[in-house]
């Protein structure tokens, strides 16, 4: 993500070792993505959408194609 736009950032947290955070964000699939605590999804998307998807939540402009 970040060579794709050095204005992403991500933080990873193991779900089962921070049980509060886990209930924080309603956790219930993992991989969850949450971003600017107003987009998230969970599951595991292909590389291109999972892009597409962080790039539209941070307002990146998405190259189709």
């Amino acid at each position: 993500m970040a060579i794709a736009s050095e204005r992403v950032t991500a933080t990873a947290i193991e779900a089962t070792e921070f049980p509060e955070l886990s209930q924080a964000y309603r956790v219930s699939a993992v991989p969850k993505v949450v971003i600017n605590d107003r987009v998230e999804f969970e599951g595991a998307l292909p590389e291109p959408q999972f892009l597409e998807a962080v790039l539209r939540a941070a307002g990146e402009p998405v190259r189709e194609g």
